[in-house]
This record gives C-alpha cells, structure tokens and sequence, in this order.
C-alpha cells in the first residue's frame, strides 16, 4: 500500500530556513514543498492542498498575513493549519498574526525541535487524521508511521483508499459524515470522484475488517460513521 504521508507547504524565500525546515521535517516522515512567494503558494495550494502551511510574514510579492486572509476567506481552503514564521517578535504582531488567523506563531531564529513538535500538537488538535500517534477501535490498530492496519496481533491487508477512510473515522469517533464531506475530507475537492464511490470503499473497507466490520455504521439517509457501540 502507498504511504500517506503529511504534506507541509514551506512559504520562506530565505534558503537557508528552507533548508533547515525540510531537514527537521523530513526527518520525521514529512513530505515538504517549498516555495518563495504568496502567488507560487496560492498556485501549489490550489493543485495540491497541504495539511499544514508554515508562512513566513515578509514575502517579496507581498505580506504573508495578506496570503493568510486569502488562504481564511476560501471555504474550500479555509481550515489548513497555519503556522507564522517571522522575524517580527514584538507583541502587536504576533497579535496581529493570530488575529489574522495564523493557528501558531514562531519567531526567528527558532529551534527546529521546537517547530518541529508544535506543528505535530497543532495537527494532532485541528487535523488529527494527519498526526502521527496510533489509533485503535475495538480490536482494529492503524500505525500512521508504518501506515499498517492490524487486527489484534495480525496485520491485514487494506487498499490505500480504505486505509485512509479508514483513518478519517478512526480520527473522529461517533461522528456523522456525508458522502459529500467524506469525499471533500478524505479525497479532496480536487479529486474528481462520484459520491457513491464511498459506498463502494466503504464496502470494500468492511471486507478487509472481517468480523470487525461493525464498527463502520451506516445512518440512513445521512451518511456514515465509526462506532464501537452497539
């Protein structure tokens, strides 16, 4: 099965931060893109959406916090975590940059380490389907590092669609999806897909649960769920 590694979009036109960044992050699994203005970033965003964004605030065609209320006031991009990277330490600007909807703010120079842990904590609170911490129900297991599913002891075989549903509920519990926001969640808007296509994965994602196939719940006339009540 392919991997399902968490993309970051580096928004920096300093080489040497770029550098830095993309070592620590890869370091841990993380696929990194690069890119030095707020025009390239808007573009690769719209081909490819990130799970996490870290912007610098001065940017050669314009402010990063200009790049950020594009970034807030699109539906389709609006929820991507957004951590600041800048030089400006003073208290009205990191005030400004939270206010302006940043989730984090890291002032230079930083520690790699530090980055490197507070973007994990901000993905584990706005995007736990893209942290990296195991993830269980009932007698089901999903490693996000080796990208494994296991039932009990025993790994089992899962398609890279499946395992991702899969992980998308297993990050949510007791919670409702449509076809709709299945799709825009776990596939992307980007993604050309027919809503019905999830009931065609989510067919083939009981069979490779077997006898733990319960746990995903249909809810008539709204959508579908993981839950281990019965």
């Amino acid at each position: 099965m392919a991997s399902d590694k968490t993309t970051v979009l580096i928004v920096e036109d300093e080489p040497a931060i770029v550098e830095l960044v993309t070592f620590s992050l890869r370091d841990s699994g993380w696929n990194c893109a690069a890119v030095q203005s707020t025009q390239e970033a808007w573009d690769f965003i719209q081909k490819r959406t990130p799970q996490l964004i870290l912007l610098d605030w001065m940017l050669p065609d314009q402010s990063g916090l200009r790049l950020l209320a594009r970034i807030r006031g699109d539906r389709q991009f609006n929820d991507i975590p957004v951590i600041m990277l800048t030089a400006k330490s003073m208290e009205e600007d990191k005030l400004a940059g939270l206010n302006g909807g940043a989730d984090d703010y890291i002032t230079k120079p930083f520690s790699p380490r530090e980055l490197l842990a507070r973007s994990k904590a901000l993905l584990r609170r706005k995007s736990p389907e893209h942290a990296d911490s195991t993830m269980r129900a009932g007698p089901i297991t999903l490693d996000p590092v080796s990208c494994t599913v296991s039932m009990g002891e025993n790994k089992i075989e899962i398609g890279h669609a499946e395992y991702k549903l899969l992980k998308f509920f297993l990050a949510h519990p007791e919670r409702v999806f449509s076809r709709s926001q299945l799709l825009d969640k776990v596939w992307g808007d980007h993604v050309v897909i027919e809503e019905r296509t999830v009931d065609v994965h989510v067919l083939r994602l009981r069979k490779a649960l077997k006898e733990a196939e319960h746990l995903i719940k249909t809810v008539r006339s709204v959508g579908y769920m993981l839950s281990e009540k019965s």
